[in-house]
């Protein structure tokens, strides 16, 4: 996997369709953390194979930025996977840090393309490894292995929820995926985001929500947004650059937050480490709180998210 990209933040990922130089122009200067050049479900299938050469242009010629940048090929089960693989990867040079698998329904389909990316990766000169892979759970099939997906290949770096095709597997009855369903008592999706979370974090990666459709629905967004944010995930779709800042400030902890961390891991060392033999503490009173050693792993969460959000202490 690509070690620049895989610690980056990804609070939002905005998708770019890789058939239009006018969106592929666009795209470096819209402020998100990680952009992903498409040529699955954005890109019509007379255009998709006219499309990887205006993706190599774009991410060759093009200033990105710190970004993560990605390129989401098509399914295994599609005539063009193989040929995304090596026309784009082969091409691009070494400022592609990722590509994204959708519809993953099993683990072997991730170490195909772990194997794949391993021969592109050679024959063009790229370091061993460089590639990182990002995989979509958008399936029925996809969500009973997404412990075993999660877990295939080194290249992994995050794994993403698609709502839309996941609800069509489900056979939902609903025409837009991803937004709340208002005849149903609680969140649909409940149990699929807590399940694609827990896979992910046991194996290190960063986990991603999928898109929101109503992208003139600024207010809505924000609010949808919130409830991956609160379970723990690490960001979101963007499908238009007006939800790019939105993302960016709903998955960043607030500056009180972060300063709030700092000072109960200050107050956890303190209490753990100062002192005679006898006297150092695994639990301390902070405040009206008493903090010990799962109040210290929450802390480092926050910490670690806002360093990436590009937050600094006030006090330091």
């Amino acid at each position: 996997m690509s070690q620049r990209s895989r610690d980056l933040p990804r609070r939002s990922c905005l998708s770019v369709p890789g058939s239009s130089e006018r969106f592929l122009e666009k795209g470096p200067t819209v402020a998100a953390d990680m952009t992903f050049l498409d040529l699955e479900d954005s890109v019509a299938p007379l255009e998709k194979v006219a499309a990887r050469a205006k993706v190599v242009d774009a991410i060759k010629n093009q200033d990105w930025g710190e970004r993560v940048l990605c390129v989401r090929i098509n399914a295994w089960d599609t005539e063009w996977t193989y040929g995304d693989v090596i026309e784009v990867v082969g091409n691009a040079g070494p400022r592609l840090d990722e590509v994204m698998l959708p519809k993953v329904q099993s683990a072997a389909e991730v170490v195909a393309l772990d194997l794949l990316l391993t021969q592109v990766e050679k024959t063009s000169g790229l370091p061993a490894g460089h590639i990182g892979i990002e995989a979509q759970i958008e399936t029925t099939r996809g969500l009973i292995n997404v412990e075993e997906i999660c877990a295939a290949s080194p290249r992994l770096e995050t794994i993403i929820f698609g709502p839309a095709d996941f609800a069509a597997s489900m056979e939902m009855p609903v025409l837009t995926g991803g937004v709340e369903i208002a005849d149903y008592p609680g969140d649909h999706f409940h149990y699929v985001f807590s399940k694609i979370l827990m896979a992910g974090r046991a194996n290190g990666l960063q986990v991603i929500d999928g898109p929101y459709l109503y992208v003139r629905d600024p207010d809505g967004f924000r609010e949808y947004c919130k409830r991956t944010r609160t379970l723990g995930y690490d960001g979101k779709w963007a499908l238009h650059p007006d939800q790019v800042a939105i993302l960016n400030e709903v998955f960043s902890p607030t500056q009180e937050q972060f300063d709030r961390a700092w000072a109960i891991l200050d107050a956890y060392e303190q209490a753990t480490t100062h002192g005679a033999p006898g006297e150092r503490k695994g639990a301390v009173m902070f405040g009206d709180e008493m903090i010990d050693e799962a109040s210290r792993k929450m802390a480092i969460k926050f910490v670690s998210r806002g360093e990436r959000a590009g937050l600094r202490r006030t006090d330091a």
